[in-house]
């Protein structure tokens, strides 16, 4: 009986399974943090950069929705984008880390990139 083919790889579920192993490994680590001053405040900001981090990935394959289905997921980043920046900047005031501050910055832009009229976008701009 000949051997079967080898499934093909799909590298878009591969970069979402090593995001999430990432995004676990920080969750850990942020658990070591002390619970109070920065360290407390970053171990709060946890949810917050992942799910902005999520985010912006999710905004990357905005394209591979069906276009009925892309308005539905814009208003749903909108709003997340919102919520958890809006945390982030509450909690750090000016003293927002400058990789909180460049996350953030990211996720807006590729937020406004999405909401720009649809063409077909290289991921990453």
């Amino acid at each position: 009986m000949p051997a079967p083919h080898p499934q093909p790889l799909h590298p878009d579920r591969l970069t979402w399974a090593v995001l999430l192993g990432q995004w676990v490994d920080f969750a850990q680590s942020a658990l070591a943090l002390p619970p109070d001053g920065d360290g407390g405040r970053m171990r709060a900001s946890v949810p917050d950069v992942v799910m902005l981090q999520a985010v912006w990935f999710s905004l990357q394959a905005l394209d591979e929705l069906d276009p009925a289905e892309r308005s539905l997921g814009l208003d749903r980043a909108g709003v997340l984008i919102d919520r958890h920046a809006r945390a982030l900047r509450e909690r750090w005031g000016d003293a927002l880390p400058p990789g909180i501050a460049h996350l953030l910055a990211d996720t807006e832009a590729a937020q406004a990139t999405a909401e720009m009229p649809h063409t077909k976008r290289a991921v990453g701009s």
